[in-house]
């Protein structure tokens, strides 16, 4: 419970970090550290692929690629506050307490929808008691995999697991057409 807790701290150390952070790369690095550390959270929970997802997406290409971006670009972020004044300001006070304001909302929206769900580890829950036992028991008669875990990647979730490959996919090939050099 202590590193769970712990695990916590440090993501939203690291997520309030970032936010407040002017400096594109160091923004990027803190990001890249926010996933290894949801990694080790993954990890925690028994959620293995996932933690492999988020490790080698989140803190490996997604970082590499940003930063394959920012060598493109400048560094540091500009300074929007000297350039408002006057009415610009009062505008962008006003659109900052808008934005907070929703995401205020979908913060309560979020936590509100999560209230009702079952307790972690409970045996009753749907998950446990409906979709678990099929997968355990019939992989290997539909998917032909000796590990149920293969099967539910590789067949069950199939179709999932392509587009996130080709959202990947895409990703890259649209980086390196922004990134190339021009003759």
């Amino acid at each position: 419970m202590i590193i769970d807790l712990i695990l916590l701290l440090f993501l939203v150390v690291s997520a309030l970090a970032a936010v407040l952070m002017k400096d594109l790369l160091s923004t990027t690095v803190i990001l890249g550290a926010y996933s290894l550390i949801m990694a080790i959270v993954w990890t925690r929970l028994n959620a293995v692929d996932v933690a492999f997802t988020e490790a080698s997406v989140g803190a490996g290409i997604t970082t590499m690629l940003i930063i394959a971006a920012l060598s493109r670009t400048k560094r540091m972020e500009e300074d929007q506050r000297s350039e408002g004044i006057g009415r610009n300001s009062r505008r962008s006070e006003f659109r900052n307490f808008l934005l907070f304001i929703v995401a205020f909302v979908t913060c309560g929206i979020l936590v509100y929808g999560t209230m009702d769900m079952p307790d972690y580890g409970d045996k009753n829950a749907p998950a446990q008691t409906h979709v678990a036992p099929r997968y355990i028991e019939k992989s290997y008669e539909e998917a032909g995999a000796i590990n149920f875990v293969t099967a539910i990647l590789a067949n069950y979730r199939g179709y999932d697991t392509l587009g996130e490959t080709t959202v990947i996919f895409t990703a890259g090939i649209s980086v390196i057409l922004l990134l190339r050099r021009k003759r």
